[in-house]
């Protein structure tokens, strides 16, 4: 079943008083939506008896957790030490998302730096392969972990990236970021068919179960010559992408990902946007 949720906590969650994450779980469910994404970006820091509370608050209010990964992941990093440091914070992120009740951990996979783009890429295939191996080390095979595409034309992160990276192995789902995509891409998601076939893509490579229950954040971003520069709102007019069209091409291809609205301050209720487009889609 399609989820609809936010990523964070939006200006209202703090507008009405509430300032826990265990308030958030309530909060959404309140809303109507489904789901709701843990950002670690600045580093996983959280205490174990509070992730276990977290996870309770969320079970008992039946909306499911993710976490983002901390953003300064980098898997073609050529400094094996840093990269070392890219494998705990994926794992550290796993652990406490585990304790939380989650399964899904979203991961910015890599920068091209210095290197080709070829290069690049190669040495973050090699190393999503290491990464695995971790995953099963810790027993931590039974989570989902999403390298996501990227909205800078210097992140390393397309879609056909992406794609190459979710073959390493099926414990690897794509984070489809329709913003980021639009944004690197100078504004190229306007129709049904530019969602459907950027999908279809994706489905014959990995195959539709994988991607059926993929993973999603969207919202429209403000974007220029390298790409992507801020998040936006629904409200603007200038920059996209729309989500009609998408929610269209979900119907289409029978796909039920989890939609993470990543709007500036208003992710709640363009989450609940977006739930409403595809209900009447």
């Amino acid at each position: 079943m399609i989820k609809f949720g936010p990523s964070g906590n939006s200006e209202s969650f703090y507008e009405a008083g509430y300032s826990r994450t265990e308030e958030s779980a309530a909060f959404v469910k309140e809303r109507g939506l489904d789901c709701f994404e843990y950002s670690f970006g600045r580093g996983v820091r959280m205490s174990e008896d509070k992730a276990i509370s977290i996870g309770e608050a969320f079970l008992s209010a039946g909306i499911e957790i993710s976490a983002h990964a901390p953003y300064f992941i980098n898997f073609a990093n050529p400094d094996d030490e840093m990269a070392a440091k890219s494998y705990g914070y994926v794992l550290d992120t796993a652990k406490i998302l585990k304790l939380m009740g989650g399964k899904r951990v979203v991961f910015h996979p890599a920068a091209q730096g210095k290197a080709s783009r070829e290069e690049a890429v190669s040495l973050t295939v090699e190393r999503l392969k290491i990464l695995r191996d971790y995953i099963y080390l810790n027993d931590l095979q039974d989570m989902i972990f999403c390298p996501e595409t990227m909205g800078k034309i210097a992140q390393i992160g397309t879609v056909e990236e992406v794609v190459r990276f979710c073959q390493v192995d099926p414990v690897y789902t794509p984070c489809v970021d329709f913003g980021h995509i639009n944004a690197r891409e100078r504004g190229s998601l306007n129709t049904v068919e530019d969602y459907q076939t950027r999908l279809q893509y994706m489905i014959d490579e990995l195959g539709y179960e994988r991607m059926k229950h993929f993973h999603v954040h969207f919202s429209k971003i403000m974007y220029g010559a390298k790409g992507e520069i801020k998040h936006l709102t629904f409200e603007d007019e200038i920059y996209g992408p729309n989500f009609q069209p998408l929610a269209i091409a979900l119907k289409n291809l029978g796909l039920e990902p989890y939609v993470v609205s990543e709007s500036a301050g208003k992710q709640v209720e363009e989450a609940e946007i977006m739930k409403k487009m595809y209900l009447g889609a």
